[in-house]
């Protein structure tokens, strides 16, 4: 049984700063911020939450930028019993309606950057009564509010209701192959699961430095690269833009970086680029990390005859388990493999009649243990149909081996993984099919050497659009659809194979690729 030593995020940093106070937790650009000085602007961040009407089981939502703000409004949060809900920064505004609404959040937190897409967000979601933005506001009026403007002089709520270990913390919001994205209802004790099992497998201490470059909104770097360092009374480097690269490597070098995490489009141009003699001489990384999707062997091999005094460990995870399920342990690691499931958790390989398999036979990989989300928010059927007995179908195709290594094989789902961001086919799909010109479409994934995979598109055009380009269709779903979500190529044919139903055969489209 899993021993938690706290029951949410806020006395988890109440905890670690009365023991560390003056040690620095947080490096950004050239400022450093300790444990307590971090503590004080959560509390400060808190006071105003409350001011404006926040109060235990309310949702707020941010569409923030990789930040000391994020963070911050996540402790804050924490302190008086909300819920935290990171949203991608890269979607459109009819998305973010979409799940705003679905969520039925009070406060969104957001930045300038993206008041494009967010400025009237308050007027067409009923339920959001304010926007706070981290630095200046585009529209000023009682339901705008900028952040520094709001901050109060008192450090403590007057009615703290601390949440417990088993009320919702976050919610993510994780994209599925059909409809709309699902919202994962992340527990106290199932991100806390995670930390525990990260601590172990990676044999973590207070001198470890992490550095945070991918997206704060992604459960993989919310969980891992966030908030443990919180739990090993660690630090890490917030580096807030991806680009340029050179940064990162600069900041991981000068700021003492230990734990390097990533997904394999990061480590694929880690092994392209042409790394200075002194980074590969002096840097102090004993530990990297990929998730997302997976390494080639050939990648694996350059990586560790690149980096020899560092270990590459590979895991697997998803949403609705926190999301860390397996990495490889430092003791042995083994190439192609997943590893063994963290501290705590079972998983099983089972048929479609959910009977476990033998070892080394493929089937579907279920997971067990307290990383299980408490399901679906708003889709009770969507989360019987996930959770069956207490066991998670996470849809991938894996087997193990005698000593429990987990190797993913393939997908059941039509999921869709670019750059380690989940993509689903039938949103793309639904949105080309509200152009008049488009009769039907079918999306599915490709091969990316950058990116692991990318969306392309099969399209049946409706008669009198024969001469419909590409550049056209791309150009309208640009107005909906994140950049990341538009398809590669957009392929017009006269008929799609379908069953006798009329099903699309996505596996017949697949298979022309190779």
């Amino acid at each position: 049984m899993i021993h938690y030593p706290y029951e949410n995020f806020y006395a988890m940093l109440e905890r670690v700063t009365e023991e560390n106070p003056s040690k620095r937790v947080i490096f950004i650009d050239d400022k450093s911020f300790s444990y307590q000085s971090f503590l004080e602007n959560v509390d400060r961040f808190a006071r105003a939450l409350e001011l404006i009407g926040i109060s235990k089981g309310e949702r707020i939502a941010l569409i923030c930028p990789n930040g000391i703000e994020f963070v911050q409004s996540v402790f804050a949060i924490s302190k008086l019993g909300a819920i935290t809900v990171p949203l991608n920064t890269m979607l459109k505004n009819e998305e973010y309606r979409y799940i705003l609404g679905d969520c039925g959040a009070k406060i969104l937190i957001t930045a300038s950057k993206f008041a494009k897409e967010v400025r009237n967000l308050s007027e067409t979601v009923e339920t959001i009564e304010h926007t706070i933005w981290i630095d200046q506001a585009p529209i000023e009026d009682s339901q705008h509010l900028v952040l520094d403007e709001i901050l109060s002089d008192h450090l403590h709520t007057h009615r703290p209701s601390p949440a417990k270990l088993d009320d919702t913390a976050v919610i993510f919001y994780t994209s599925g192959t059909t409809g709309h994205p699902k919202g994962a209802m992340i527990s106290n004790r199932n991100l806390f699961s995670n930390l525990v099992g990260a601590k172990e497998r990676f044999d973590l201490c207070s001198s470890d430095r992490f550095i945070v470059y991918l997206p704060m909104f992604h459960s993989f770097t919310f969980s891992i690269m966030v908030m443990l360092p919180f739990f090993t009374r660690s630090s890490f480097v917030i580096i807030p833009s991806i680009l340029p690269f050179s940064n990162i490597i600069k900041q991981t070098l000068l700021k003492r970086v230990t734990i390097f995490m990533g997904v394999p489009d990061i480590y694929n141009a880690l092994i392209r680029a042409k790394l200075p003699w002194y980074f590969l001489w002096f840097n102090s990384i004993r530990c990297f990390i990929s998730g997302g999707s997976a390494l080639s062997e050939d990648t694996l091999n350059r990586f560790r005859s690149t980096f020899k005094r560092a270990t590459m460990l590979e895991g697997y995870g998803l949403s609705e388990c926190s999301p860390a399920v397996a990495i490889n342990p430092l003791e042995k690691q083994k190439t192609l493999s997943v590893g063994l499931p963290l501290y705590g958790y079972e998983v099983k390989i089972v048929n479609d009649e959910m009977l476990e398999l033998p070892i080394g036979e493929a089937g579907e990989l279920i997971v067990r243990g307290d990383c299980v989300m408490q399901g679906y928010l708003n889709n009770p059927d969507a989360t019987a149909e996930t959770i069956q007995n207490g066991w998670l179908r996470t849809g991938d195709i894996a087997k193990v081996d005698k000593e429990g290594y987990i190797y993913i094989v393939d997908r059941i789902k039509d999921l869709i993984i670019s750059k380690g961001i989940n993509i689903y086919p039938r949103q793309i799909e639904e949105q080309m099919m509200l152009l008049p010109q488009i009769k039907l479409a079918a999306v599915i994934g490709m091969n990316d050497p950058h990116s692991g995979e990318v969306p392309i598109a099969f399209v049946e055009l409706e008669e009198g659009y024969e001469d419909t380009t590409q550049a056209f269709i791309k150009s309208q779903l640009k107005e909906h659809l994140a950049a990341f979500k538009i398809p590669k190529t957009i392929t017009v044919v006269e008929s799609l194979p379908k069953t006798a139903t009329g099903k699309v055969l996505k596996r017949v489209l697949k298979q022309g690729l190779n």
